[in-house]
């Protein structure tokens, strides 16, 4: 049994220093002060009476063994959450040793001096802290079990420990701690009277100190709770400076060396048109956001550092003027295909082909003469041609058709061909002397459209034919 009980109290010991945590802050601490050990205890285990062991808990007169210096040191450390563990080595001298009295009730007991016992533990320690839990940042109770070794004179027995402290913290790393632990002793006690360590209270009143927490910018905000550790900033921004004193961390201010609004993510707004100065193209003068800050007088579009006529509505291809109309025939001269010349919407400013000119280029048309049964023209043919070129370029926007017709003699098919390649001749012809090809088409009809009789030679000389025609 006893190599068992031992077994049990290494167990506690080794579970005490695996785990632990003191504040994640400051992740160690270190606690000192005196101690007072109390072994008001029950006679052997038959006889165990747990009021007995709680009885006069107070009376520190009679039953406290008090070293009245420096007698424990505790180190601990932080390992997440409220979890702190630690071991704590401490000395007493028991001058003060209370016993049952033989043959009495179970409530009798003796003190007597046991001739200075020299006391000293090794135990270590699982803490919880319950601060976080009440919310508080100065009052931190705790609870902590654990296990140990306890030293009298030449005789030793393991612990198994269980207790509970209050610490008050006067600053974040300095406070006042108090604790009381009961150790459970693992030892055979055969009798009344009979030395052995014995089950007892041990109280600790001291100074405990946390350290450890790095606060590299030395702003009093620790590196893992601070958002710009390397540069010193305040507590409202997690650590974050504010260089401007807008209220917005350097780190989310768009402008961080000059103070401006949240809306503009800290940014100032001189002319006030909430547009942030650094957009601001016009910074002193409220404008327009699709203008860059910059106003626009005429309402054009064109802001007016760049409108060339800011009180005079205009194009912004024009520099923000308006265009001029030289002929005056409602087609801006920019639009205007003739824009000295009078002419009209409809034809892009130009003069309309009227009847007079078509008829004049189908009398041109009628003289057209071609190689019997072939698509090339006769010598004589060429200067009516030149006469039709100088026509259409008097009216470059006008689209113009040429259509060739044949007389009945031959077959359908045959003429049908031979007038799509004379008007094809016509046109490739004006293309070739500089007619746009986008303003010409051309078709053939063969014999189907006559203007005058097959019967007659005179009739099929007529309907042997070009004619021009306006395409509106």
């Amino acid at each position: 049994m006893k190599h068992l009980n031992k077994l049990f109290v290494s167990m506690l010991m080794i579970a005490g220093l695996s785990a632990t945590a003191q504040d994640s802050n400051n992740p160690w601490a270190i606690s000192f002060g005196a101690n007072a050990v109390d072994n008001r205890t029950s006679a052997s285990p038959r006889d165990f009476n747990l009021k007995d062991h709680f009885s006069q808990f107070f009376d520190v007169k009679d039953h406290w063994n008090i070293l009245p210096s420096v007698s424990y040191l505790t180190v601990s450390r932080n390992v997440g959450g409220n979890f702190s563990v630690g071991i704590t080595g401490s000395v007493n001298k028991i001058t003060k040793w209370v016993d049952w009295v033989p043959g009495q009730s179970a409530n009798t007991t003796t003190v007597s001096n046991p001739g200075d016992l020299m006391y000293y533990s090794a135990d270590g320690n699982i803490r919880y802290s319950l601060k976080n839990l009440i919310g508080s940042k100065w009052f931190d109770p705790a609870v902590n079990v654990g296990g140990g070794y306890t030293w009298l004179e030449d005789k030793s027995a393991g612990t198994a420990n269980i207790g509970g402290s209050l610490t008050f913290w006067f600053t974040e790393q300095v406070g006042l701690s108090l604790s009381s632990t009961y150790k459970k002793a693992f030892t055979d006690r055969n009798g009344f009277g009979e030395f052995e360590v014995p089950s007892l209270f041990q109280h600790m009143a001291g100074l405990t100190f946390q350290f450890g927490g790095k606060d590299t910018d030395g702003d009093g905000i620790y590196d893992k709770d601070d958002a710009c550790p390397d540069v010193a900033g305040l507590p409202a921004f997690q650590g974050c400076p504010d260089t401007d004193g807008d209220g917005i961390a350097d780190k989310d201010d768009a402008c961080p060396d000059a103070a401006g609004t949240k809306e503009l993510n800290g940014c100032p707004d001189t002319d006030g048109d909430g547009i942030a100065d650094k957009d601001d193209a016009c910074p002193d003068v409220a404008g327009l956001p699709a203008l860059n800050g910059c106003p626009d007088a005429d309402g054009d579009g064109l802001a007016d550092n760049k409108d060339k006529c800011p009180t005079v509505a205009g194009p912004r291809e024009n520099g923000g003027c308006p265009w001029p109309d030289t002929d005056g025939d409602s087609v801006l001269d920019k639009d205007d295909k003739c824009p000295d010349v009078k002419g009209t919407v409809a034809n892009n400013g130009c003069p309309e082909v009227s009847e007079d000119v078509i008829k004049r280029l189908n009398d041109y048309a009628k003289t057209i003469l071609f190689n019997s049964a072939k698509a090339t023209f006769q010598q004589q043919t060429y200067p009516v041609l030149q006469s039709i070129v100088a026509i259409l370029k008097e009216y470059p926007t006008s689209n113009f058709s040429i259509e060739g017709h044949t007389d009945s003699d031959g077959k359908d098919a045959a003429n049908q061909k031979l007038s799509e390649d004379r008007a094809a001749a016509v046109k490739n012809y004006l293309i070739e002397n500089g007619i746009d090809s986008a303003r010409l088409s051309s078709a053939g009809f063969g014999e189907s459209k006559p203007i005058a009789t097959n019967k007659t030679k005179a009739g099929k000389a007529q309907n042997r034919r070009v004619e021009v025609k306006l395409v509106k």
